[in-house]
C-alpha cells in the first residue's frame, strides 16, 4: 500500500427510524489504495460508533457490503479511494436505492430474496453447472451458442442487490421482478424448468426491462445481467411459437 496519505471528505446519508434523512460530513486522512469501505469502517471505529453498515467478507464474495459511492452503485471492499475521488476531494456514500432504508447505509433486501426464491434459484449449483475452476465450461443443449460467443454462467451471482439499485424500471415498478431475479431463471432455462415460464412471461416480467443495461453495468461479478434478460426473452418467445404450432 502506498504512503501517500490523502485528505478526503466523506459525506454520509444517515438515517434513524421515522427520523428525517440528512448527510454528515468526516473528514479523514487516508492512503488512496485503501478502499471505501476501510473509510467506512475507519469512521464507525473513530468518530461515530452509531453508524450503521454492512460488510463480511472484504473481497467481493458476500455482497455485503453494497452502497452508492458518489452516485454509483458499487461494492465498497473492492473500489479503492482512488478510483472514486482525489486527494481533498469528496466521497458521497448512500446506501442503494429501490430498497427500503433500514438504518444509515442498510437496506431491507427482502425484495431480492422473496424473488430468487420465486424462481427457485438453487443457493448452491451442481458441480454440471458450476463446474470447478479449470474445467470446460459447457452450454445445456437447449442453449444455443451465437458464432464466437462464450457461454457464461451464473454461478458468480452473490446477490449483492447492485443490479436491482441501478436499474430504472425498479425504482417505478414495485412488483418487477429485477434484474438478478431474471437472470436466475435465464441460467436455468425455460426448457428445462417450464414453469419458470408463467412467472417471467408476464408485464412485471421480461417485458418490463427497457434494456437500460444499468444492471450489467454496475454488476461486479460479470453476470451481465441485461443480456440474460434478452435471452430470456428469446426463451419466451421460442415457446410461445412452439404452443402456436402445436408443439409442447
Amino acid at each position: 500500500m502506498s504512503e501517500e496519505k490523502w485528505t478526503v471528505n466523506f459525506v454520509v446519508y444517515r438515517k434513524k427510524g421515522e427520523g428525517e434523512p440528512h448527510y454528515q460530513t468526516f473528514t479523514l486522512e487516508v492512503s488512496p489504495d485503501e478502499y471505501v469501505i476501510d473509510g467506512v469502517e475507519r469512521i464507525w471505529a473513530f468518530h461515530d460508533r452509531s453508524l450503521v453498515f454492512a460488510h463480511a467478507c472484504h473481497h467481493s464474495t458476500c455482497g455485503a457490503c453494497g452502497m452508492r459511492v458518489n452516485g454509483v452503485e458499487k461494492l465498497t471492499c473492492i473500489t479503492r479511494i482512488r478510483d472514486v475521488t482525489t486527494n481533498g476531494g469528496t466521497l458521497r456514500i448512500e446506501p442503494l436505492r429501490n430498497f427500503p432504508v433500514i438504518s444509515d447505509l442498510v437496506v431491507d433486501m427482502s425484495r431480492l430474496y422473496v424473488g430468487m426464491d420465486k424462481v427457485h434459484a438453487p443457493a448452491v449449483h451442481p458441480l454440471s453447472m458450476a463446474p470447478l475452476e479449470g474445467e470446460g465450461i459447457k452450454p445445456p443443449r437447449d442453449v444455443p451458442m451465437d458464432d464466437g460467443k462464450e457461454y457464461l454462467r451464473l454461478a458468480d451471482c452473490i446477490e449483492c442487490g447492485l443490479c436491482i439499485s441501478a436499474c430504472p424500471i425498479a425504482g417505478t415498478a414495485e412488483d418487477y421482478l429485477g434484474p438478478a431475479v431474471l437472470a436466475a431463471a435465464q441460467l436455468q432455462g425455460l426448457n428445462r424448468a417450464p414453469d419458470l415460464t408463467a412467472i417471467v412471461d408476464c408485464v412485471d416480467g421480461v417485458w418490463r426491462c427497457h434494456s437500460a443495461y444499468e444492471c450489467t453495468a454496475v454488476c461486479p461479478s460479470n453476470v451481465d445481467p441485461g443480456w440474460r434478460i434478452m435471452d430470456l426473452r428469446r426463451q419466451v418467445l421460442a415457446q410461445r411459437i412452439r404452443r402456436w404450432f402445436g408443439g409442447a
